[in-house]
C-alpha cells in the first residue's frame, strides 16, 4: 500500500458498513504519516489493476493492531480478506510482533462474523477506554 492508493482506499472504507472513519486520522495526511511509520504492514489486493481490498495495520514494536480492513462487496466470500490478513501476519512476525489486536463496533454484524471466522478472540474481560486530545478529529 502506498499513499497513491488513498483515494480508492478511502472510498472503500466509507462505503463499507460498520467502518469508523475519523476526519484527521483517516485524512490523506493522517494515512501518509501512518504509512511512513509502518511501511511494511499495510496491503492492497488488486484484480486487473483495480483495488478490491485493503488492510491498514501497524505496530508499536510490542503489539500489532489492525485499524481498517475492507473488501469490495463484489469480491467478498472469495478469501480476499483472509489473504490480506495472511500478508499482515507475515509482515508482523517479520517485525517481531507476537500478538495483535483490533476493534470492531458491536453492531457491525458482518465485521464481527468475519473476525470470528478468522479465529480472532472476542475479549470480554476488558474495558476499552479512549481519550480525545483533538476534538476536530470527528
Amino acid at each position: 500500500m502506498t499513499i497513491d492508493d488513498y483515494d480508492t482506499m478511502y472510498r472503500m472504507w466509507t462505503s463499507t458498513d460498520g467502518m469508523g472513519i475519523r476526519s484527521l486520522d483517516d485524512s490523506r495526511e493522517g494515512i501518509e504519516k501512518f504509512l511512513n511509520k509502518n511501511p511494511n504492514t499495510n496491503f492492497v489486493a488488486t484484480v486487473d489493476g483495480e483495488i478490491i481490498g485493503v488492510t491498514l495495520a501497524g505496530n508499536d514494536g510490542r503489539r500489532g493492531h489492525i485499524y481498517h480492513t475492507a473488501v469490495s462487496t463484489s469480491h467478498r466470500g472469495q478469501k480476499v480478506g483472509r489473504d490480506l490478513l495472511t500478508r499482515v501476519y507475515e509482515a508482523m512476525e517479520a517485525e517481531g510482533i507476537n500478538k495483535m489486536g483490533l476493534l470492531v463496533y458491536r453492531n457491525n454484524d458482518s465485521g464481527n462474523a468475519f473476525w470470528q471466522a478468522q479465529d480472532w478472540t472476542n475479549r470480554t474481560d476488558l474495558y476499552y477506554y479512549d481519550k480525545t486530545l483533538n476534538f476536530e478529529n470527528k
